[in-house]
Parts: C-alpha cells; structure tokens; sequence
C-alpha cells in the first residue's frame, strides 16, 4: 500500500524551530522529486518546498532562508528543518510527490507557532 506519514510537529514559540518527517513506503526517486505542503486554516494547500531527484530544491518565498527541505535515500524519508518559525507559520503540513498524486494525500503533521 503507497503511503506517506508525515510527523514531528507540535506547539513551538516564536523563532523557535521543528524537523519534520515524511516517511515514504516506496522508492521516492519514482517520481521527479517530493514536495511539503502546508494548509492554515480558512487557506488554500500551498506549496513550501520542493526537491528533486537530482538534490535540488525550490522554496516559497515566505520560507526562504529559514526552511530546509532535504532526504534520507536509504530510509526514502524527506525532511523539513524549520527555524526561525513565526506565527504565521501555523498550518497543517503534508507531504507528496512531485508530480503531485492526489491519492497520495496523508493526515499531515500539525504545527502551531504561539506564545
């Protein structure tokens, strides 16, 4: 069964940081690269970051310079390293694959940034 778990959110203060992982039940060099996504409430999904097979990556603007999208090959795992997280960052986060494949849609992993 394909599937993608996300996990390690949480509650986190302001300029605080979070590592989140999305573990992958298949070989994630199927597809052209993965993707992190995120849903506020109230919001549409949006795109946060993205790397592809190749090891390059892309970021929305409202993360760069404090996001970090990388891999663990072996375990077919991505990461999501968060620092300097601000309120504004609170929202469901997912993971897929790029291309995206709607069935591949998980629970996503919860972050809140609040004092």
């Amino acid at each position: 069964q394909v599937r993608l778990v996300e996990s390690g959110g949480g509650l986190v203060q302001p300029e605080g940081s979070l590592r989140l992982s999305c573990a992958a039940s298949f070989n994630i060099f199927r597809f052209n690269g993965m993707n992190w996504y995120r849903q506020a409430p109230g919001k549409e999904r949006e795109l946060v970051a993205v790397i592809f097979n190749g090891g390059s990556t892309k970021y929305a603007d409202f993360v760069k310079g404090r996001f970090t999208i990388s891999r663990d090959s072996a375990k077919n795992t991505v990461y999501l390293q968060m620092n300097s997280l601000k309120p504004e960052d609170t929202a469901v986060y997912y993971c897929n694959t790029q291309p995206v494949v709607s069935a591949y849609w998980g629970q996503g992993t919860q972050v809140t940034v609040s004092s």
